[in-house]
């Protein structure tokens, strides 16, 4: 890792030979020490050997694509601050490379400057979202909350008593209705929540604060 005496050193992880070109000859007269890879294979190994300070990592890529490098070189190094650089957008994507370990998403559309300041912040530890993968997160995050606000009066009620344990039996004598009312009711939160089941269900509401 960089000792603040040496140029920070960048990986560069793309399997696009232009790409790598254009940030190679954008950052060295930058100060940067750079080395290159062209998939995510390529990535671990260099940085066995390099130890990059940051890593600027592709996600589509052959051989090994740049969310499973991130996850190992995250895993193995935790300390080195890898920025995903692509140019997907969707919310699996962004996603997938921040639970891996990315701790910044931007798009190829990035500007020179953008970049570079992005690093400078990467080597101080601070994040940053492009627009766009700001955006989805905040369209994901409000989709989530509409779904929650979509919960009936009774469903509420009847999250509340599945939290507490109650099976649909039991739920259904203390709220005098009967069983298949509850089961209809209970299908319609998991439908709702986006749960698989009761238990994914109970912990999202206990995770997640949804109940009243």
């Amino acid at each position: 890792m960089n000792d603040n005496k040496c140029p920070v050193k960048v990986l560069v992880v793309d399997d696009d030979e232009r790409i790598l070109r254009v940030l190679n000859d954008m950052l060295i007269p930058n100060g940067y020490d750079v080395v290159l890879a062209k998939n995510g294979t390529e990535a671990i190994e260099i940085t066995r050997k390099e130890l990059p300070d940051i890593i600027l990592m592709d996600l589509m890529m052959p051989v090994m694509d740049g969310v499973t490098a991130t996850t190992e070189i995250h895993k193995k190094w935790p300390n080195i601050n890898i920025i995903a650089l692509t140019s997907f957008k969707e919310k699996e994507m962004v996603e997938g490379a921040l639970k891996a370990g990315a701790m910044s998403y931007l798009l190829k559309n990035i500007s020179a400057a953008e970049l570079i300041t992005a690093i400078r912040g990467a080597v101080s530890g601070q994040s940053r979202l492009s627009p766009e993968a700001a955006q989805v997160l905040i369209q994901d995050m409000k989709h989530s909350a509409s779904q929650v606000l979509d919960l009936t009066d009774r469903e509420n009620e009847i999250l509340t008593l599945m939290v507490d344990g109650l099976g649909n039996a039991d739920i259904a004598d203390r709220l005098v209705v009967s069983q298949s009312t509850v089961k209809f009711h209970v299908s319609n939160i998991l439908s709702k929540l986006g749960a698989v089941s009761r238990t994914e269900a109970v912990a999202m509401a206990l995770k997640n604060n949804l109940l009243k």
